[in-house]
């Protein structure tokens, strides 16, 4: 008879004590409720600073779990990390600033949280001899894939922006830290991910909770930059793959593996669903040192028994109707310090000038 883990599409060889870091955020929340849904598995404690991005809410359901806990802090707080690192045999860290335009506007913050932090928590795992160290990184470390090419690990990293560059110096930290002591560390490099709880400053949730509103999709320059959607629950289950079986001192790419979309046709996916008209999309000046492509070969996550399970029209379907029946979480969300960044990241196009 088969186990929980196995009805969830989860490994059942995890280590027993987890420390995951940036665990009250989009994906780190959705890996952390998997793993608490199993009947036995690992126990785990969440550090998060709770940022704009991190809500405790995220985590309300497994709030009285036997398995968890919830610690608020800074992973730059090498004390703090140092301390958690002592309880534990393994770090997952999520923590990260995130948003590339966010990264654009304020990249100071990018540089201390996702690789100074990242250090801070190497330097725990080094010395209590962690039996795993698992990287949540991003193909957006590749940069501009040109068609009809896809990534993959052994390719030269690229970054383009002070977001991507961030995560792709955590990235050459984790592997030297690797080579070096020889921590068992494993990165995972995630397209673009979308679903429940998800900050609604990214594409996806944006588009929905402005077209519930009947207000306008915010569409880059002509639309035309392409990216891998994978469903959040995928990329959690992917992410748990890879801890419990992937080799030491390698990287996984995990991407949905079907053609990539751009932009204007996830605003069309969106509208579909939500029946309201095309005319709410509104293009808008294009983000600086925007990459045009992104695409994934995920071949050799898949070597270790991972694969999505939803594709993209299913995936838009559960999203939407989430956030159809999820007001309460993300109407408090879209006023304040939201308004004022929306503000400041979409500019209207200007109009074509006269042609002579």
């Amino acid at each position: 008879m088969e186990g929980a883990s196995s009805q969830l599409g989860l490994p059942r060889d995890l280590p027993g004590r987890l420390l995951v870091a940036g665990g009250a955020g989009f994906i780190g929340s959705a890996f952390v409720r998997l793993l608490l849904a199993l009947d036995t598995g690992p126990e785990i404690t969440v550090l998060d600073k709770l940022t704009y991005a991190g809500n405790l809410r995220n985590l309300q359901e497994v709030e009285h779990h036997p398995r968890y806990r919830f610690v608020q802090g800074d992973i730059c707080d090498r004390e703090l990390a140092d301390r958690l690192g002592a309880e534990v045999d393994c770090i997952v860290n999520f923590a990260a600033e995130s948003h590339v335009d966010r990264s654009i506007l304020d990249p100071d913050a990018f540089i201390r949280t996702d690789v100074y932090g990242t250090y801070s928590l190497l330097e725990a795992a080094r010395r209590h001899h962690h039996r795993r160290f698992l990287q949540v990184s991003t193909d957006e470390v590749y940069g501009d894939v040109e068609a009809p090419q896809l990534s993959v690990e052994s390719d030269p990293l690229r970054p383009r922006s002070p977001y991507s560059a961030s995560k792709a110096g955590a990235e050459m930290q984790c592997l030297a830290y690797h080579a070096t002591y020889g921590l068992p560390v494993v990165v995972t490099r995630g397209s673009n991910t979308y679903g429940p709880f998800q900050y609604p400053e990214k594409i996806v949730p944006l588009f929905v909770t402005q077209a519930l509103d009947g207000g306008p999709l915010p569409v880059y320059g002509d639309g035309g930059a392409v990216r891998d959607y994978l469903y959040v629950d995928d990329h959690a289950r992917g992410i748990a793959t890879v801890l419990a079986r992937g080799e030491p001192g390698a990287a996984y790419n995990l991407g949905q593996g079907a053609e990539p979309l751009n932009g204007l046709q996830v605003a069309d996916s969106v509208l579909e669903l939500v029946g309201a008209p095309r005319e709410l999309i509104q293009h808008v000046q294009d983000r600086p040192g925007h990459d045009r492509r992104y695409a994934l070969d995920s071949s050799r996550a898949r070597s270790l028994g991972w694969a999505p399970e939803l594709d993209f029209t299913s995936g838009m379907a559960r999203t939407v109707a989430w956030y159809r029946q999820r007001r309460d979480w993300w109407e408090p969300i879209k006023s304040g310090e939201f308004l004022e960044f929306y503000r400041r990241n979409y500019r209207p196009l200007e109009p074509a000038g006269p042609t002579s």
